[in-house]
């Protein structure tokens, strides 16, 4: 091959990274002849870039099942494929929602109690108040977060029993790696969680909705949420192990996010289970929605002026990630439902 053959095919094959593994499995060699052919005549072309890059965006949304149509495989199209994709990434948006969910849940919760918690006296007769919009998102975040954590073990159960008997009769090889990966994760936030949830200032005359041992842990979780990254000098006071957490917990809870969408990829869910996960997701939506609702209720108000109850930057970046979450989430549940049509596939 002549150095300008070489030079169009190493360029070919870094463009074709725009596509999903399983498109290239199947399409990968004829269209880097094509893109090796197209190089060779046009060596410099942004039009060319950008229509690859727009494919393969297209490709990987539809390979995360958040698009209309399915990604088919080396051996041609799974009918139920795109289905275990979008829950998936269902699966790993409700994770999102948990995280940043939880973030803000902890801090209205904190300020309820502090409010709460201070009585009348003849020195300060005025004690802070709660919000007329600050209390209803406490209500409404704290019923939310009880919801969406029933339905994640709801779903949980019926991925777990299937993939255990994958793995105990050797048919579940492909979930060795993914399912170790997650199991180790959560162990981490599980014990990291327990470690810390003692630090919980909303400990003690916590009367919310959610008990207060899982406020606590949700705290603990969420710790890394914070407006403390900005004020390095105001973090360096935080103790060590503290900090060391607050930098392990969301590489923890992406791998829990990812393991997760891997598993229910490659569990080989039946179409029985794919249904009920399904119907599980348009609660889950349902619910992120209130979510967000109270959440966005409350940022846009500003607290109403009262100090505890004061939002700040890194709770509307926590709403953002929430907003997108739960598109997201819809997107992934209509392309889910749609795919077990029957006669879709």
């Amino acid at each position: 091959m002549s150095r300008a053959g070489s030079d169009a095919g190493q360029r070919a094959a870094r463009l074709l990274r725009w596509y999903p593994a399983v498109w290239r499995d199947r399409y990968g060699d004829e269209f880097a002849e094509l893109l090796m052919a197209d190089i060779q005549e046009r060596p410099r072309s942004t039009a060319r870039t950008l229509d690859i890059a727009r494919g393969g965006i297209v490709a990987r949304l539809a390979d995360l099942g958040l698009a209309g149509f399915p990604v088919p495989g080396a051996t041609g199209v799974d009918r139920h494929r795109q289905v275990r994709a979008s829950l998936g990434t269902l699966g790993a948006a409700l994770a999102v929602c948990l995280t940043f969910g939880a973030a803000m849940q902890s801090q209205l919760t904190i300020a309820w109690e502090w409010s709460t918690a201070v009585a009348p006296s003849a020195a300060d007769p005025d004690p802070p108040f709660i919000p007329a919009v600050a209390g209803f998102a406490t209500r409404v975040t704290s019923a939310a977060m009880l919801a969406i954590l029933v339905l994640a073990i709801a779903a949980t159960i019926p991925v777990i029993v299937t993939v255990a008997v994958r793995l105990v009769t050797g048919a579940g090889r492909r979930l060795a790696l993914p399912a170790a990966v997650l199991a180790a994760a959560v162990a981490v936030l599980f014990t990291g969680g327990r470690q810390f949830e003692n630090g919980w200032v909303g400990t003690g005359g916590h009367d919310g909705l959610i008990p207060g041992g899982v406020a606590a842990f949700e705290w603990a979780t969420s710790l890394w949420v914070s407006a403390y990254w900005a004020h390095p000098g105001a973090l360096a006071a935080f103790p060590l192990a503290e900090r060391a957490w607050m930098v392990v917990t969301p590489f923890a809870l992406g791998a829990v996010a990812l393991a997760a969408a891997t598993v229910v990829r490659r569990a080989g869910l039946t179409a029985r289970v794919l249904a009920f996960e399904a119907r599980l997701g348009t609660a889950a939506c349902v619910v992120m929605a209130v979510l967000l609702a109270g959440v966005a209720c409350w940022v846009a108000t500003g607290g109403e002026g009262a100090p505890l109850f004061r939002p700040g930057l890194i709770d509307v970046a926590a709403t953002g990630a929430l907003a997108l979450a739960l598109a997201a989430a819809v997107k992934a549940r209509a392309t889910a439902i749609r795919g077990l049509r029957p006669g879709r596939g």
